[in-house]
């Protein structure tokens, strides 16, 4: 019997690495047996395309590699993670705590298309990972929202100001706020939970963000 995929979604800066690393935490004290994972995987050789991808390579800015072309990138490196790293695990009955995972595609890739071509390709998308080459869907999507304006501060203050660190996608703020839209239709039609993490032009606790996550998922476990 399979296990639970849980992907934690939100734009960089919405603190998912650290809402998934609490989460994997509060389940394991609860007695489960978790496994936290993060995309793109890049310790593994299957994230190389992702690299030179956000490293400029391809072009300097996100739509110079269409969303089609950049998607598979993604979906290279999650099928060898699946493969060599935790779908045994999963397959076991173990529970996948997933910073990012299909979900990212949806949201960054939407954001290069035309709003009337988003249905097309998330149809596309999922098809292609969760049945052509064969990686498990999430049984839950926790998105966390948060104000693109709060989200270019706190990548400002993670690299001290050096706006040269900045992937392709954290530089182009136009993007970013494409793709804020995109995770908004995302979430709305695709049955994500909601986890609002700002209030009044601030980032939300730490504490209260985990508080709400753990409620989001309840019904999975």
């Amino acid at each position: 019997m399979n296990g639970r995929l849980i992907v934690i979604e939100g734009l960089d800066g919405s603190g998912k690495a650290t809402q998934a690393a609490r989460l994997a935490d509060a389940l394991t004290g609860q007695g489960r047996d978790v496994k936290k994972i993060s995309f793109p995987d890049y310790a593994s050789d299957s994230s190389a395309l992702i690299k030179m991808y956000l490293g400029g390579e391809f072009g300097s800015h996100p739509d110079d590699v269409n969303a089609y072309a950049a998607s598979t990138f993604y979906s290279v490196d999650r099928y060898a993670s699946y493969k060599t790293g935790w779908g045994g695990f999963y397959k076991s009955g173990g529970i996948v705590v997933s910073d990012r995972y299909t979900t990212s595609n949806a949201v960054h890739q939407c954001s290069k298309l035309p709003k009337e071509q988003w249905p097309a390709f998330l149809d596309w998308l999922f098809d292609f990972e969760y049945n052509k080459i064969g990686i498990p869907a999430p049984d839950c999507v926790v998105y966390l929202e948060v104000d693109p304006v709060v989200s270019q501060g706190l990548m400002t203050a993670r690299y001290k100001g050096d706006e040269s660190k900045k992937d392709i996608h954290e530089k182009d703020l136009a993007y970013l706020a494409r793709s804020h839209e995109a995770a908004d239709y995302c979430a709305r039609t695709l049955g994500w939970a909601k986890v609002s993490c700002t209030e009044r032009g601030a980032m939300r606790s730490i504490e209260a963000i985990h508080t709400d996550l753990l409620n989001a998922i309840k019904e999975v476990l």
